[in-house]
C-alpha cells in the first residue's frame, strides 16, 4: 500500500496557538482535507524568530514576490521593518518542505506570510510557489 505524500499545514489552521496575537484560528475544512494524510505544521514567523504573541504585521509596497525581490517590505504595525525574519522563515519552510519532499502546502489565508492569492501572497507562500509547490488556502 502506498503512502500519502505529506504536506505542510499552517500551525494555526490545526489550532495551535501560533497566530500573531497568540490565538488560534482552527480550521475545520483544513482539518477535514487532512484526514488520514500525513503533514508537517510549520509557522513561518516562528521559524524567522519571532516571538508569539507578536505585533500585526503586513506587507508594504508590493506581495510576498516583491520582499523576496527586496522590492517590498514587512512592517509591523509599529513601523519596524521585519522583511528578514519573514525571508529568514520562509526559507526554514522551504527548506523542511524540501527535506520532507513536500509537494503541497495548507496555508492560512490572509496571512503576511502564508496568503496565497494574489495580489496579496505572502512571503513564506510565494517561496513555495517558486519552487513550485501547490497551495490551498484555508
Amino acid at each position: 500500500m502506498k503512502t500519502q505524500a505529506p504536506c505542510l499545514v499552517s500551525a494555526c489552521l490545526l489550532g495551535l496557538c501560533t497566530r500573531y496575537d497568540g490565538r488560534c484560528k482552527r480550521n475545520d475544512a483544513c482539518l477535514d482535507a487532512l484526514a488520514g494524510r500525513p503533514y508537517l505544521p510549520i509557522c513561518p514567523e516562528q521559524l524567522g524568530g519571532l516571538p508569539t504573541p507578536r505585533p500585526a504585521a503586513s506587507i508594504l509596497g508590493g506581495n510576498g514576490h516583491d520582499v523576496l525581490a527586496a522590492r517590498a517590505r514587512v512592517l509591523d504595525i509599529h513601523g519596524r521593518d521585519l522583511s528578514a525574519a519573514f525571508i529568514q522563515g520562509a526559507r526554514m519552510t522551504l527548506a523542511l518542505a524540501r527535506m520532507q519532499r513536500i509537494e503541497l502546502a495548507l496555508l492560512k489565508a490572509d496571512s503576511p506570510s502564508c496568503g496565497s492569492e494574489a495580489p496579496g501572497i505572502g512571503v513564506a507562500a510565494a517561496l513555495l510557489a517558486q519552487a513550485g509547490i501547490r497551495i490551498i488556502s484555508f
